[in-house]
């Protein structure tokens, strides 16, 4: 890690002279309470910044980046029915989009079918309702999955949806070594930030570690696991706390990788991250070149990977939806161009602009089309595509990139000190940290310490709000035929091959066999998600979050 010199520079100088002088408020820092000077020289660092595509990644993963390839513009969507959500998907492709992104409901994503109780007055509510494979296979329903990289933001029953997918890809003739996406996976957040969760964090472990030797025998351009930051942000971490907080869930899958049997080069490469991107630009660039800067020296350094592959973090990233208002918001389009610019600016590989509508629905596809228009007016008209790292050797960034690096490791070490990430999260140690970040940070705003244009400052108090822009409304229609739906399949389906399906799925989950195989016959025979998630819950048992104090 760089170190800071002495500051013996006449910016040190400059330093004394306005000492004293009349400022707008007492103390100047990032949104992680990093302390910010008013003026940075060569004096301050000495950084370790090497060239793109070279180690430690700090400019960026590819030595050419944008000048090769832009990032992918892989919109978020998903509402409704899986055909709602399949004709969001081509108007975006139409559009411009690169990559699919699927947003499931929260039945879906909790483990319940439509039919289920929990399920009611949620199905299709807030991202496509996929409870069996023939809804998987509307989704995609003339979308080749080998033309297209599709991203799933799935986590509990994210084995379930997988199998699904890779069946519809055995439907359309796609050997799995041609399926190229990723699938989200990342059950140490849920535990830390979002909260959706079927089985305790051990036995969910288990069926991450098998979802990584599955992929990495059979799938080898699938993504198993996006380690996600983004949730942990949005539950109130600091860019430092996220920045912590997921590089050590990252070091608890690989150790996951290696416990079941893998070489760390056999898998890492195929690793991912997921960032979220917040209103505090320079904060944030410096956020990803420390994050691949971490990554590069754990991967070689603590695991001993010897595929450069293996040290290179690769990275999604989405602006901030914490960060929108449903005041004035209009103003919501200026923030997501900012963040957008700032993951561009960091080196994204993949890149989800949020639309100015989500404080109050889904996204219409009007306020779609502005979001990623946005993305594509920051890639052909501002030139920042044209130059690699533009930001390199700027006094100030490489400071703060030193700091973020530092401050995270000082994380990283406590959780170690604890016995790792699972251990950590068993203890309560990053939810408190979490909770009281996120205390602190509303008590800033409420005081007007954090200045939020609308909310708390520039108040128009003619505002109309929602009214001022549409937004989408699902029609109460969507559940019934969900549920109808899946009430006649499990009604109609082949019962004996469905039984045994499940009985397979069981016999996995109580020998250690690898789940992904049954899993994969068990929803070809039209076991639904529901049905494979109440195994889990049956041998895995019932995760309840506990009270930390």
């Amino acid at each position: 890690m760089a170190q800071r010199k002495d500051d013996s520079s006449e910016v040190a100088a400059y330093r004394e002279a306005i000492r004293g002088e009349r400022l707008r408020k007492d103390r100047f820092e990032t949104m992680s309470g990093l302390p910010i000077e008013a003026l940075y020289g060569p004096d301050d660092v000495d950084p370790e910044i090497g060239v793109p595509g070279g180690f430690p990644y700090t400019r960026g993963p590819y030595p050419t980046m944008y000048r090769g390839r832009l990032w992918t513009m892989r919109m978020f969507a998903g509402f409704g029915s899986p055909e709602d959500t399949n004709r969001r998907f081509k108007y975006l492709l139409e559009h411009g989009q690169t990559g699919l992104s699927t947003a499931f409901d929260m039945p879906t994503l909790m483990g319940y079918d439509p039919d289920h109780p929990l399920s009611a007055g949620e199905v299709g509510r807030e991202g496509v309702s996929v409870a069996c494979l023939d809804d998987m296979r509307r989704l995609f329903a003339g979308i080749p999955v080998d033309q297209v990289t599709t991203s799933m933001t799935i986590n509990g029953p994210a084995i379930v949806a997988l199998a699904m997918y890779f069946a519809v890809a055995e439907e359309q003739g796609v050997p799995l070594t041609k399926v190229g996406g990723t699938i989200q996976t990342d059950i140490l957040k849920e535990f830390i930030a979002q909260k959706e969760w079927i089985s305790p964090p051990r036995p969910s472990m288990r069926i991450v570690a098998d979802m990584m030797v599955f992929c990495a025998k059979n799938a080898p351009k699938w993504h198993p696991i996006s380690i996600s930051g983004y949730h942990i942000r949005e539950a109130g971490a600091t860019a430092v706390q996220e920045l912590a907080f997921t590089l050590a869930d990252g070091i608890g899958y690989v150790q996951a990788g290696i416990d079941a049997g893998l070489d760390v080069d056999e898998f890492a490469p195929r690793l991912s991250f997921f960032w979220d991107v917040h209103n505090d630009f320079f904060e944030e660039i410096a956020k990803f070149r420390a994050a691949r800067r971490i990554w590069a020296h754990v991967m070689r350094e603590r695991f001993g990977a010897k595929n450069p592959h293996s040290w290179r973090l690769r990275t999604h990233a989405q602006t901030a939806g914490v960060s929108l208002t449903a005041q004035q918001p209009l103003n919501n389009v200026a923030r997501v161009a900012i963040q957008a610019l700032a993951a561009v600016l960091g080196g994204t590989q993949s890149l989800h602009t949020n639309s100015m509508d989500e404080t109050y629905a889904l996204p219409t596809e009007g306020a779609v089309k502005v979001a990623l228009r946005t993305q594509q007016i920051i890639a052909e008209e501002t030139g920042v595509a044209e130059v690699v790292d533009p930001l390199a050797g700027s006094w100030f960034v490489e400071d703060l990139t030193d700091r973020m690096e530092a401050e995270a490791m000082r994380y990283i070490d406590k959780i170690d000190e604890l016995g790792g990430i699972v251990r950590a999260v068993e203890l309560g140690y990053p939810q408190r940290e979490i909770a009281d970040s996120a205390f602190e940070d509303q008590q800033k705003v409420e005081r007007g310490e954090r200045v939020i244009v609308g909310l708390n400052k520039y108040i128009d108090e003619d505002a109309s709000g929602a009214g001022a822009i549409p937004t989408l409304k699902i029609d109460a229609e969507v559940e019934r035929a969900q549920r109808e739906r899946i009430v006649s399949l499990k009604r109609t389906r082949d019962a004996e091959k469905a039984a045994a399906g499940i009985a397979a799925v069981r016999r996995a989950c109580e020998t250690g066999d690898n789940l992904m195989p049954p899993i994969i016959e068990a929803v070809k025979a039209d076991v639904t998600l529901g049905e494979v998630c109440d195994v889990f819950r049956e041998v895995f048992g019932v995760y309840r979050d506990p009270v930390f104090v």
